[in-house]
């Protein structure tokens, strides 16, 4: 019927109009063809392979997946950077989201995203069982060769993570929660899934994510828990970081947020074009 038409199409406008994030722009046709090279690291006894794909020829913008899990996040990556262009790394580890290795004849394991500062190895090293000097040293040469796998091209590094529901989320940086000391603006949304959030070290991109409609967390760079987490090393060089982060299995939020995320950097790229209106001239 012409008026129930009528209403379902007002009702989908309204939507959009109180939640720009719930309107999800139509794809790109897929543009770039991924060229993917395997640099190996020998971590201790072990050998890990660091994957990394590349999008076209910009690297302005670099996705990284430490946790080998997290496949929902490498997931909808792909998809998007097919479209979109840019470099995705990733740590090869068989799925497992922590790394294990044998040195010595002793087996250490540790969390890679609380690597990159030394601090964070000694305090991830200890938590999962065993620490010594010398594996020390192997775990700060595996995050040293990590990095230096970022082109120094990068303008924006967009870290690809999952989480399980109620395990983590905006609420854990709001008032009451354990990492409320870590943030310095919290956005939270009622529309939107409280795991689904953005993390980032930088205010514009808080202010874009959040003005979307997405769970926001500005990090307090100064005052963040020194965890050795990949946000805490970049926001400390004062370095534009990003996490996107949804639930597992949540490919289509994962999608639409980091499509919205490269949309928002692609436009920084592109200074806008001031109008300057024509004016007559007396010769």
């Amino acid at each position: 019927m012409p008026g129930i038409a009528l209403l379902l199409s007002l009702t989908t406008t309204i939507s959009s109009l109180i939640h720009p994030a719930a309107t999800i722009p139509p794809l790109k046709p897929v543009t770039f063809t991924p060229a993917e090279k395997t640099v190996q690291h020998q971590l201790g006894d072990k050998t890990i392979s660091f994957k990394v794909i590349q999008y076209g020829e910009s690297v302005s913008t670099c996705c990284i997946n430490v946790h080998d899990n997290e496949a929902t996040a490498v997931q909808a990556a792909r998809a998007i950077l097919e479209r979109e262009g840019g470099l995705l790394i990733k740590i090869d580890n068989n799925a497992q989201r922590l790394v294990s290795f044998s040195f010595k004849g002793v087996v250490y394991t540790f969390d890679p995203n609380r690597i990159f500062s030394a601090s964070g190895i000694r305090l991830t090293l200890t938590a999962k069982g065993k620490i010594n000097p010398l594996a020390i040293i192997e775990v700060e040469k595996f995050a040293a060769h990590l990095l230096q796998l970022i082109p120094d091209t990068t303008s924006c590094i967009v870290a690809l993570h999952n989480n399980t529901d109620g395990d983590y989320s905006v609420k854990s940086y709001q008032a009451g929660g354990k990492r409320q000391s870590d943030a310095k603006q919290v956005y939270a949304d009622d529309w939107q899934d409280a795991d689904d959030i953005a993390l980032t070290t930088d205010e514009n991109l808080f202010a874009k994510m959040s003005a979307m409609g997405y769970n926001s967390i500005l990090q307090d760079n100064v005052k963040v828990d020194k965890d050795g987490s990949l946000s805490v090393y970049y926001g400390e060089l004062n370095k534009r970081y990003i996490n996107i982060e949804t639930q597992f299995g949540k490919t289509v939020q994962y999608k639409e947020m980091l499509g919205k995320l490269l949309t928002i950097l692609d436009k920084e790229k592109k200074p806008e074009t001031t109008y300057v209106p024509m004016v007559d001239v007396d010769y």
